[in-house]
C-alpha cells in the first residue's frame, strides 16, 4: 500500500504497522539515515518504533488492515527511543523476505512486485550491538531472485587501537563466511582540510567545510595512509561572510546592495548605522570639490593616487591573495561615488548626495569620466551633461534608491569580472549569464550574490590549499555550471576531482574523519561485501555519544593526539529464492 501511495510522490508522513512499528518511504533524493554505510540510490523503507501510544480507532484499524496513515510526522522522542529490539527487527525482515519470495504461493500474492529495500532501526541490545538490519532485493527482470541481508553493528567511541580490527582476520572471516578463495579490498578515507589548514573554530561553526575523500584499491593494513596516486574528490561547502576572509570588504558592500534591493522591492530600506568617521554626504562634497579643482582641460581623472585614496577597506587582504584580488585601479566616476555613498545612513542623506551631484552636472562644474557601456541612469545623465543638455530629475519615491542600486551593481559586477577573467583567466563566455542587464534589477542582484559565493570559494582554495590556476579553473567551471541552473545555495557541496598528491601535506600527517575498508568477493548480483570503518562522528544517529570526535588530550592542537572513533562493521549475506 505504501508503495502504491508513493508512486506519484513520496509520502510525507509515516504509516503505522501492528501498533508498534512505523514505516516511512524515503525517495531517492531524500537524505537517508543509512547513507553512511549503504550506497543504494533507490527509494527505501525505514522501519522504527512507533512514536505515539493509545487505543484510538485508528489503532484498532491497524490491527485489521496492517498499515494505516500515522498522524504524527516528527517524533518528539530522541532517535534512541525509536529503535526496535533486534528480535523484532529480524521478525520484520523475515516477513519482508517471505513477501518478496515468488515461491510463497500460500500468501496469495499471484503477481508479487519487487519492493524497495527495507531497513529496520535496532537498539543494539544483542552482543554484536546491531544498530541496523537491512534487506535489498536481487532482481532478474521484474522478479526478485533473492535478497542481500545486511547487519550493521556499531561500537565506541574509543581511542584504544587494540579494539581495531586486523585486516587479515577480516579477510579470512569473509572468505569463510562466503566460501570465497579470492577477495579484493578497497579503501576510503575522508579528511577535513579546513581543520588541517589550522583554521579557527569560528569558521568550522559557520557551516563551512573543505574536505577531501580518497579512494584506492589494494589496502594493506588498517588505517593506512592513502597512496599519493589515489583518486580523490575535493568537497567544498562555504558560507560567505567570515570576517577573516580576504574579501570580507566585498561581502559588506554586497550586504548594502542587498539592503537597497530589498528596500526597492518592499518599500522599506534598512540603512546602515551612521559612520563614526566622515558621513557619506561629507565624502561626496569633498569628492566633488576635488573634481572641480581638477577641471583644467583634462577630463580624465582617477589617477593612481586618487584611486588609492578611495579604495575600499582592503587592510585585511592577505599578501598572497592581494596579488590576485585587490581593488581595481580603473574606477570611474560612478564607481568612486558608490565607494563614498555605500555608507549613506538615511533616505534624506541619499537625496542630499545625489542633489549635489546633479547640480554639479547641471552647472558643468565637473566633467566626469565613465566606463564605456555603462547603462545606469546616473551614467545617462553624465552622458547628457557632455552635450550641455540634462533632463530634469525628480529625486523622490524610489528613484534615488534605484539610482544608487544601479551604480553599485555595475561597480560590483566589474569587480567580480576583474577577478574571474583578469586574475583567474576564466573565459568571458560563461560570464554573460552573471553580468546580463537584460533581466530585472532583483535578478541581477541575485546573480551577483552567486558571483560572490564563487569568489569566496576560489579565495579560500587559493589561500588555504595554495591552489593554482589549473585547479581553480575547473572548480570555477563547476560552480558556474551549477549556478547557471540553480538558485543561490551556500549549503551546496561543490565537488572537484583532484589528485591526492595535490593535498598530501594536509592529510598525510593528519587523522581521518572517516577511514573505511571494503572487502568483497563474487561478481554482479553474487557480489558480497564486508565493510569495516572508523568515524569521528557517530554514523548511527540513535547510537550517539556526547564525546564523539573529542581528543584524549584537547589542550594542544597537534597530530600526535589520539582521536575517539566509532567502529562500524557491515556484513552482508545472501538469500536466494531459486
Amino acid at each position: 500500500r505504501i508503495r502504491e501511495d508513493g508512486k506519484d510522490s513520496t509520502p510525507e508522513h509515516p504509516y503505522l504497522y501492528e501498533t508498534d512499528v512505523e514505516i516511512s518511504l524515503l525517495g531517492g533524493s531524500c537524505k537517508s539515515p543509512v547513507d553512511n554505510f549503504w550506497n543504494g540510490s533507490s527509494a527505501v523503507y525505514i522501519l522504527q518504533k512507533a512514536t505515539h501510544n493509545g487505543g484510538s480507532d485508528s489503532m484498532e484499524e491497524s490491527r485489521t488492515e496492517d498499515a494505516v496513515y500515522a498522524s504524527e510526522v516528527l517524533p518528539k522522542e530522541s532517535p534512541g527511543a525509536l529503535a526496535l529490539s533486534v528480535g523484532r527487527a529480524k521478525q520484520l525482515i523475515s516477513l519482508y523476505t517471505m513477501v518478496q519470495n515468488p515461491n510463497m504461493t500460500c500468501l496469495g500474492t499471484s503477481d508479487p512486485v519487487v519492493l524497495p529495500p527495507l531497513w529496520a532501526r535496532c537498539d543494539g541490545s544483542d552482543p554484536q550491538h546491531t544498530c541496523w538490519i537491512g534487506a535489498e532485493p536481487l532482481r532478474a527482470a521484474d522478479k526478485a531472485t533473492g535478497l542481500n541481508i545486511y547487519m550493521v553493528s556499531c561500537d565506541g567511541p574509543t581511542a584504544d587501537k587494540t579494539r581495531f580490527a586486523n585486516l587479515e582476520e577480516l579477510k579470512m572471516e569473509h572468505k569463510i563466511r562466503h566460501h570465497s578463495s579470492v577477495v579484493t579490498t578497497k579503501g576510503f578515507a575522508r579528511y577535513e582540510l579546513i581543520a588541517a589548514a589550522a583554521m579557527e573554530e569560528t569558521m568550522a561553526e559557520s557551516g563551512s567545510s573543505i574536505s577531501v575523500e580518497i579512494t584506492w584499491s589494494g589496502v594493506e593494513k588498517i588505517l593506512e595512509t592513502p597512496p599519493l596516486i589515489s583518486a580523490a574528490t575535493l568537497n567544498v561547502a562555504l558560507e560567505s561572510g567570515d570576517p577573516r576572509s580576504p574579501v570580507f570588504y566585498l561581502y559588506r558592500e554586497l550586504q548594502f546592495l542587498l539592503a537597497l534591493a530589498e528596500g526597492l522591492k518592499m518599500g522599506v530600506t534598512e540603512w546602515p548605522e551612521p559612520s563614526e568617521s566622515e558621513s557619506a554626504l561629507k565624502l561626496v562634497q569633498e569628492f566633488l570639490t576635488d573634481l572641480k579643482k581638477k577641471l583644467d582641460g583634462d577630463c580624465a581623472f582617477g589617477n593612481k593616487n586618487e584611486t588609492e585614496k578611495i579604495k575600499c577597506d582592503t587592510a585585511a587582504v592577505d599578501s598572497c591573495i592581494k596579488s590576485m584580488f585587490g581593488e581595481r585601479g580603473d574606477l570611474d566616476f560612478t564607481e568612486q561615488l558608490w565607494c563614498r555613498m555605500k555608507g549613506v545612513s538615511s533616505y534624506q542623506e541619499l537625496i542630499d548626495c545625489f542633489t549635489l551631484v546633479i547640480k554639479s552636472l547641471q552647472r558643468a562644474e565637473i566633467q566626469p569620466w565613465i566606463h564605456q557601456g555603462s547603462s545606469s541612469f546616473l551614467s545617462q545623465l553624465i552622458q547628457q551633461s557632455y552635450h550641455g543638455k540634462l533632463e530634469d530629475v525628480s529625486l523622490s519615491d524610489i528613484t534615488p534608491i534605484q539610482m544608487l542600486l544601479e551604480i553599485g551593481l555595475e561597480k560590483m559586477k566589474k569587480d567580480y569580472v576583474s577577478f574571474f577573467i583578469g586574475k583567474s583567466r576564466i573565459p568571458l563566455l560563461f560570464q554573460d549569464y552573471f553580468i546580463s542587464t537584460s533581466v530585472d534589477l532583483q535578478e541581477q542582484v541575485h546573480r551577483v550574490q552567486k558571483l560572490h559565493h564563487m569568489l569566496e570559494i576560489m579565495v579560500s582554495c587559493t589561500g588555504l590549499l595554495q591552489f593554482r590556476h589549473e585547479n581553480l579553473f575547473p572548480l570555477t567551471q563547476i560552480c558556474m555550471k551549477y549556478y547557471k541552473e540553480n538558485p543561490l545555495n551556500e549549503k551546496h557541496v561543490f565537488q572537484l576531482p583532484i589528485r591526492a598528491a595535490l593535498v598530501k601535506k594536509f592529510y598525510q600527517n593528519d587523522n581521518p574523519e572517516v577511514w573505511k575498508v571494503e572487502i568483497s568477493s563474487g561478481h554482479g548480483q553474487k557480489e558480497v561485501k564486508t565493510t569495516w570503518q572508523i568515524s569521528a562522528s557517530a554514523p548511527v544517529e540513535h547510537c550517539t555519544s556526547n564525546n564523539s570526535g573529542f581528543l584524549l588530550d584537547s589542550t594542544v592542537n597537534g597530530s600526535s593526539e589520539e582521536r575517539l572513533y566509532f567502529i562500524t562493521t557491515t556484513q552482508c549475506s545472501q538469500v536466494h529464492f531459486t
